[in-house]
């Protein structure tokens, strides 16, 4: 009997991500949580001829922990985008401030299930979803994911303008690092099966798959950011969870955890000099089972990448570490 959570349901990443969970069959119970409108998703998901009962909830009426109480995994996407006007350093309160409520909601209503983090800046949230976890005396970072699947798609789709591969999902590439900009770092030369990138357009696919979000935004017109493909991703990973959990074996995504606490991170902890990086993880029954370190086959261009990225991220974790210690006011 699997229940799962999706908090922040209403939104843009919300209401697909629900969807994508409402039709799996891996879940039993589906419970949706948001300050508006879930009850009127979970009536329309409800509609769905699957496995999944669904119920919404919103914060009246105890709906937290209603919503969150016997959870076995929690996807959160909750949060604003960024409105005209806001700075990006507004738009980070806010939004940490909403992923630091929920996390103290998993804390206490459902401390062992598999916490998923979509919310951005995953940089900086995961690690406030760490050290709100840790407050508690509730910390176990084998459950805790930063999402950064939408990269590793990403990396996939674009790579088969060049390789032709019918069905992009079957290349595998690492993609390591974090999960904005010039902190992700795609490992082309570690795809399997191999590919042959022409060295004249090697920087133009780094970029686009650091960058892609951009993409989006503009092609959007100021109407929304990438909603569907993070939806995709995020239910990929959790689908891959999921399945791990019920003992499919070799199951391997890369995924940002706090690498002390997981099998294999502390060698990569030492080699980049942080606590948090994503990378390819091996995952189990427990979650994350073994972090796998392909960073000693980076080749030379791979190298310079990952220097812009260990600089960019030791700011970001710091910057949540520091939200949970001084909230701001």
């Amino acid at each position: 009997m699997v229940k799962a959570v999706v908090a922040g349901a209403s939104g843009g990443i919300g209401q697909p991500l629900s969807l994508l969970l409402k039709a799996c069959p891996l879940v039993d119970k589906l419970a949706l949580y948001d300050v508006v409108n879930t009850p009127g998703v979970a009536a329309d998901l409800s509609h769905i001829s699957s496995v999944a009962q669904i119920e919404g909830f919103l914060p009246a009426d105890d709906g937290l922990k209603k919503a969150f109480t016997g959870a076995d995994i929690v996807v959160i996407p909750a949060g604003i985008p960024r409105k005209p006007g806001m700075t990006r350093d507004d738009l980070f309160k806010i939004n940490a401030g909403i992923v630091k409520g929920l996390i103290e909601g998993v804390a206490q209503f459902c401390p062992d299930a598999y916490v998923l983090v979509i919310s951005n800046p995953v940089n900086s949230t995961v690690p406030i979803a760490a050290e709100v976890l840790k407050k508690a005396n509730k910390f176990n970072p084998q459950k805790l994911f930063g999402v950064t699947t939408l990269d590793v798609v990403r990396a996939e789709t674009f790579v088969q303008g060049i390789t032709g591969e019918k069905d992009p999902a079957k290349t595998v590439i690492p993609v390591i690092g974090g999960h904005s900009g010039e902190t992700i770092v795609p490992l082309f030369s570690q795809a399997k099966p191999a590919v042959n990138i022409p060295a004249d357009k090697l920087d133009a696919l780094t970029n686009r798959v650091q960058f892609g979000g951009d993409e989006v935004v503009k092609a959007k017109d100021g109407a929304g950011s990438a909603t569907l493909s993070m939806a995709y991703a995020g239910f990929r990973f959790a689908e891959k969870l999921l399945k791990a959990a019920n003992g499919e074996s070799g199951v391997i995504e890369p995924t940002f955890v706090y690498l002390p606490g997981v099998p294999g991170g502390d060698a990569i902890a030492k080699e980049t000099g942080l606590e948090y990086f994503s990378v390819p993880v091996e995952l189990g029954k427990e979650g994350a089972k073994q972090a796998h370190n392909p960073i000693p086959s980076a080749n030379d261009y791979e190298k310079k990448l990952l220097q812009a990225c260990y600089d960019g991220l030791k700011g970001n974790i710091s910057k949540g570490v520091e939200f949970v210690a001084n909230p701001p006011n």
